[in-house]
């Protein structure tokens, strides 16, 4: 039944008021936000914009896609980390590098975190350094959060690897047991590491490790491989142009270069070949060789891998002849005392994945009666 026409007439009048009075509504809450904006912006001298994105749209595992490039790494106030590490307390002491000291801390949103702390004056290009590392990005790469440079500090904020590194688990005598790691897995990490050093590689220009080793390969808590402490050596050694540092000295640095200045990419190729032997000994480079040798580390090892002495008893028969002679084999390419015969890590990581995948095919097992399909959380068994 039709309503009458006084009936209609009333209800469209009181519906046409209610769009004015919304309509109204919003115009006045668009004047007030601008008359806000505008306010803050005078009595502060800062932007408009959106701020830049808080520690909270950072994963625990590096940078979201969502946090912009440009914004660089973040600043922290020297009472945000001493509260993070309540006053850098010697529980939360984790290692010692070539920074400094290292230490665990909790953030206040949540995130766990590793700062890096030494004596250090504040200094601009060491700010500049920190936000060019920070905009690095990968998954075999350990991420740089931030920095903070106060009383008398400098620090460094990255995401935290509660696994260590891998040369806590393959020779750390300061532990009780050490870690069984048998060969798939082993295999699994130095993927790892050559693709985050070949990443390194293929930055625009090139970043150089120059410091590449078996302690600064780390693992997460998901067993990913990420290589820690790219970059440092420069805010080692300052940014001045003053004369770099000798190069290490001992057998296991690239025998062409004498200095830092002169390291390259294959000298971090050199060092891998070191890193590739030590997982395949579960050993450190150092027990390997007598103190005094003048040869070089790939004609002292040679001959003692020919004869099978130096193979991790601990891998038990978790890999096959063919596999671990392979290996054994890329290792010493890498070693090569000609930097121009040695193989550019891309090559090194695509051929660590081939022989990973054969062995997969050849072996059903992975260890004791391990299946092949393992939890991260229980490859680290002792």
């Amino acid at each position: 039944m039709a309503l009458p026409t006084p009936v209609v007439a009333g209800i469209a009048a009181g519906a046409a008021a209610l769009l004015l009075v919304a309509a109204l509504a919003v115009a006045w809450w668009l004047v007030r936000r601008r008359r806000r904006r505008r306010d803050r912006s005078s009595d502060t001298g800062s932007s408009s914009e959106a701020p830049p994105p808080t520690l909270a749209e950072w994963g625990r595992c590096g940078r979201t896609s969502s946090a912009p490039e440009f914004h660089g790494a973040r600043q922290f106030s020297l009472e945000e980390l001493a509260h993070a590490t309540h006053n850098f307390a010697e529980a939360n002491l984790v290692g010692a590098g070539g920074f400094g000291l290292v230490y665990k801390g909790l953030l206040l949103d949540g995130t766990v975190v590793a700062i890096k702390r030494r004596a250090g004056a504040p200094r601009q290009d060491f700010a500049d350094e920190i936000r060019r590392l920070s905009e690095i990005w990968h998954r075999n790469v350990v991420t740089l959060i931030g920095y903070c440079q106060e009383g008398g500090l400098q620090m460094l904020v990255s995401e935290y690897l509660p696994n260590g590194s891998i040369s806590g688990h393959l020779y750390d005598t300061g532990k009780e047991s050490m870690t069984r790691l048998e060969f798939k897995q082993r295999l699994s990490i130095a993927i790892g590491a050559a693709k985050g050093l070949n990443h390194l590689h293929s930055l625009a220009p090139p970043l150089i490790h120059r410091d590449f080793k078996t302690s600064n390969v780390l693992v997460d808590e998901n067993f990913i491989t990420k290589v820690s402490d790219a970059g440092i050596d420069r805010l080692l050694r300052g940014f001045d142009g003053a004369a770099a540092p000798a190069a290490k000295s001992g057998v296991f640095q690239d025998p062409e270069v004498h200095s830092l200045a002169q390291l390259s990419e294959s000298s971090d190729v050199y060092s891998f070949g070191v890193f590739l032997l030590e997982l395949i000994t579960g050993r450190e480079a150092a027990g390997l060789v007598p103190p005094e040798s003048k040869d070089t580390f790939a004609q002292l090892m040679e001959a003692r891998f020919s004869s099978n002495e130096l193979v991790d008893p601990r891998l038990g028969g978790s890999f096959t002849s063919e596999g671990m002679a392979e290996v054994v084999g890329l290792a010493f390419h890498c070693l090569s005392p000609s930097a121009r015969r040695r193989p550019r890590m891309r090559l090194v990581a695509a051929e660590l994945d081939r022989i990973l995948e054969k062995e997969m095919a050849l072996t059903t097992v992975m260890g004791d009666g391990t299946a092949i399909v393992t939890l991260g959380s229980q490859l680290f068994t002792c």
